[in-house]
């Protein structure tokens, strides 16, 4: 059994996916941890994902056998070895150089044996920050497609529900308990998935990490945010990139496989929204 292991998903991305890997390399090569970086590559490697890839010894290459979604994407890699902790990490993101992060990780989750999954704070590429945590607010989460596609910078009202479903009103520079975290990062503990499973890959893309974060203050394992341990995350929000929701619907397919997530995810949660960690 490894200590972590690291999963990347690759869906015709390989140089953001070499980029994330060289930084993971550089941030484990004297970690006290057995690491795992694995790439799941849901392309069938029409990228040559493979092949650029066999110039790192530690990284291991599984093909999801077409492109299954990021879910079950991501639970292909995790199988590959059996860890005390399962890492989801996105291909556009970059480890800090020196910065231990991994090694850091590893140690947080060993000191606190009853928090089920952690999210670190995430950069933007100008060290600002990225708001990756979240809420399980009813009506906020009911007008998440419209933040999809930008009516918070429009509307008032949209902006209200949307602020609060991304917890603005915290200090960002506090580790605490949240509803959920961003499937961006976040690491999950081996006991979690042995009782409640892994992502639910009824979800093809978005929302599977809210639902996974539901289902485990549901069995009691709570979800933190942890301000200290920083990743860069370019965040390309594709879903978002045609104006207009009905535009965008029609135009945009990942636009529309949001719009289906959001959908699953209130008809699997109806009459069971309730807030944990964030009630304010």
């Amino acid at each position: 059994m490894v200590d972590i292991n690291i999963v990347l998903l690759n869906y015709l991305c390989k140089d953001d996916i070499t980029r994330a890997v060289e930084s993971l390399v550089a941030d484990t090569k004297d970690c006290p941890y057995q690491v795992q970086i694995t790439v799941a590559d849901n392309s069938e490697n029409k990228d040559g994902m493979r092949e650029a890839l066999q110039k790192f010894s530690q990284v291991v290459y599984v093909d999801s056998t077409g492109n299954v979604g990021f879910g079950k994407g991501n639970v292909v890699g995790f199988k590959t070895a059996e860890s005390r902790y399962y890492f989801a990490l996105n291909r556009d993101t970059i480890i800090p150089e020196n910065s231990k992060t991994i090694e850091r990780i590893v140690a947080y989750m060993d000191a606190h044996p009853k928090i089920g999954c952690i999210g670190p704070k995430l950069l933007n590429m100008d060290d600002t920050l990225q708001y990756s945590c979240y809420r399980f607010d009813l009506p906020s989460i009911l007008i998440k497609p419209l933040k999809q596609i930008n009516f918070d910078k429009k509307y008032k009202w949209v902006k209200k529900h949307a602020d609060k479903l991304e917890m603005k009103d915290f200090d960002h520079h506090e580790t605490r308990p949240v509803d959920w975290v961003l499937g961006a990062a976040m690491i999950v503990r081996k006991e979690v998935v042995d009782e409640i499973g892994w992502f639910d890959d009824r979800y093809f893309m978005y929302l599977e990490d809210c639902d996974w974060c539901h289902r485990m203050w549901d069995a009691g394992w709570p979800v933190y945010y942890v301000h200290d341990i920083e990743i860069i995350h370019m965040h390309a929000r594709e879903s978002a990139k045609v104006p207009g929701l009905f535009k965008a619907l029609f135009k945009n397919k990942l636009a529309r496989i949001h719009a289906k997530s959001w959908i699953q995810y209130l008809w699997k949660w109806r009459g069971k929204h309730k807030y944990y960690a964030t009630k304010i």
